[in-house]
């Protein structure tokens, strides 16, 4: 069309041709606009449909990369990528099993379970060096490690470089599972519930913080930790080093049959999986035994080294408080398979109140006496479902001084027969000044009951060497012995004539450079212990 005509028709619409150029202008950034739009559309439609296709291609890329990375076997039931908002993955089954070594000697179930994991990770994300993953969700965790010694002597692997570096932002697994196994056959593999983690910026080569809630059986309660974990210890998952601090509320001691109980307890732990030292304190406001139930208030602190290979706890040094006394004690928890634990305890009482004890252990109130304890004993436990009372042993030597009984009948005849031994016999009546008094000796207990092998009770004016039996209910206290005094037995009455009667027998009674020696029983309940005379020698 010549250029007149041209004009000629832009003219009859009412546009020039100035107007005509700043219409294009204004139409191609909106065409350029649309085409990359629909562009853009196609590629999306086209990555679903190539990353939909693409599914077990991925999946075995997964799979390999797991395998070069933990060196052992790797199965992974279902894969599945998305990218709504970026890169969605979803999985389940997946099984990473020990190096071929580990199961050559036995170790055949996976070293990590995963029932299912779910992914999300950022477009701008995947360009970051190292790569960026947001949050991942894992349900079903177990970690089952097995015991150190199933590797093979000197077995080595090459150490895996990452072709691809990914940092995890936040790991988030429920319910799972942490098993450290032993090749003892008498121990059972310690277990370890993991009810909820969080782990933060998991990298291949750093320590990753985490936030975890661990289910504790018995006693039963939750214990709150948060550290660090790893980095993952690829050859000898055992070696993987472990550090937090963590609290341990409102755990119940009933389950536990024979104790009572309300258990705080807050501290600090590091090392490594297999070897864990713990530090820390552990309160029991309420404590008691099923042979009293009396409550008293116990207050520890702890320095100890966990065995997770064992479930072996090794307690370093124990400082204690029962009621108002003070006592440390070390030794160890030892697991023992299908039966549960021993315990195996080295006992240091240097000057505790008698009363605490007896508080805790004998049901009859008020305590049979007062004193200051000083032991040495050794502390067993045996496993096994009876009460911790009937279970419980202990062996060892004491001294128990300014002794005072509580039960005033009782006082008065030991001070009254402290002034017949020193032979003034007509002070020994009932409100005598109070002697001071005390015991050494030797004891085992077992089955509930202490058996004094030796008590040699000192008083001013005589001594008394004893052995007997004293239960923990408060319903046996039979012993039996001897009372050598300072006077003879005539110069320990008042009466004249008794006196003059009783100076014929003084010869049979004074033995061994005392001025008599007289063979006694004490029987009947702690609360009202019998006196006499035991001639018959029962």
């Amino acid at each position: 069309m010549p250029r007149n005509a041209a004009a000629i028709c832009l003219g009859e619409v009412g546009m020039d041709s100035s107007a005509s150029g700043a219409l294009r202008r204004l139409r191609w950034p909106w065409v350029v606009g649309l085409v990359l739009l629909a562009s853009a559309a196609v590629l999306w439609v086209v990555a679903r449909v190539v990353i939909h296709r693409a599914d077990p291609i991925l999946k075995g890329r997964v799979v390999q990369t797991l395998e070069e990375r933990f060196q052992s076997k790797v199965e992974l039931d279902e894969f599945d990528v998305s990218v709504d908002g970026g890169i969605e993955a979803t999985g389940k089954g997946l099984r990473i099993y020990a190096p071929a070594d580990v199961v050559a000697a036995g170790a055949t179930a996976p070293v990590i379970s995963v029932d299912s994991f779910e992914f999300h990770a950022g477009l701008r994300g995947l360009f970051l060096k190292p790569t960026h993953v947001g949050v991942v969700h894992v349900t079903g965790l177990a970690i089952d490690i097995p015991p150190r010694q199933m590797r093979a002597a000197g077995a080595s692997r090459k150490r895996y470089k990452e072709k691809i570096k990914i940092v995890v932002d936040e790991i988030v697994c429920d319910d799972s599972q942490l098993v450290i196994g032993t090749e003892k056959k008498d121990k059972d593999p310690k277990v370890f519930e993991l009810r909820h983690i969080v782990l933060h910026d998991v990298g291949p080569n750093a320590p990753w913080p985490y936030d975890a809630t661990l289910t504790n059986a018995i006693p039963k309660g939750d214990i709150h930790a948060v550290g660090t974990f790893g980095p993952w210890n690829t050859e000898t998952p055992g070696d993987s080093s472990v550090t937090g601090r963590y609290t341990f509320d409102h755990a119940d001691l009933d389950p536990i049959k024979g104790i009572g109980g309300t258990l705080h307890s807050a501290g600090t732990f590091g090392g490594q999986l297999d070897k864990i030292a713990v530090q820390g304190t552990a309160d029991v406001p309420n404590f008691s035994l099923d042979t009293a139930n009396h409550a008293m208030p116990l207050e520890t602190s702890f320095q100890a080294v966990v065995d997770g290979t064992t479930g072996d706890t090794y307690l370093q040094r124990v400082d204690a408080r029962l009621g108002q006394s003070r006592f440390s004690c070390s030794g160890a928890v030892v697991n023992h398979k299908g039966v549960g634990h021993s315990i195996d305890l080295d006992v240091d009482v240097p000057a505790g109140r008698i009363q605490d004890f007896l508080t805790l252990a004998v049901k009859t109130q008020p305590p049979v006496l007062t004193g200051i304890l000083s032991t040495r004993e050794k502390l067993q436990i045996r496993p096994g479902p009876e009460s911790v009372t009937h279970k419980m042993s202990m062996r060892g030597g004491f001294t128990l001084r300014r002794m005072h009984f509580t039960n005033p009948q009782v006082q008065d005849k030991v001070d009254m027969l402290s002034e017949r031994a020193q032979g003034d016999p007509k002070a020994a009546k009932p409100g005598a000044a109070d002697v001071s008094s005390q015991i050494v000796g030797a004891f085992g207990m077992d089955h509930g009951a202490f058996r004094f092998e030796r008590l040699d009770y000192t008083m001013p004016g005589a001594t008394v060497a004893m052995t007997g039996v004293y239960s923990l209910d408060g319903k046996t206290f039979d012993f039996r012995g001897k009372v050598r005094t300072q006077a003879t037995l005539s110069g320990m009455v008042a009466s004249p004539w008794k006196r003059w009667l009783l100076k014929a027998v003084d010869p049979f009674f004074r033995k061994n450079g005392a001025g008599a020696e007289i063979p006694i029983k004490v029987t009947g309940t702690e609360g009202a212990p019998k006196f006499g005379l035991d001639f018959g020698g029962k």
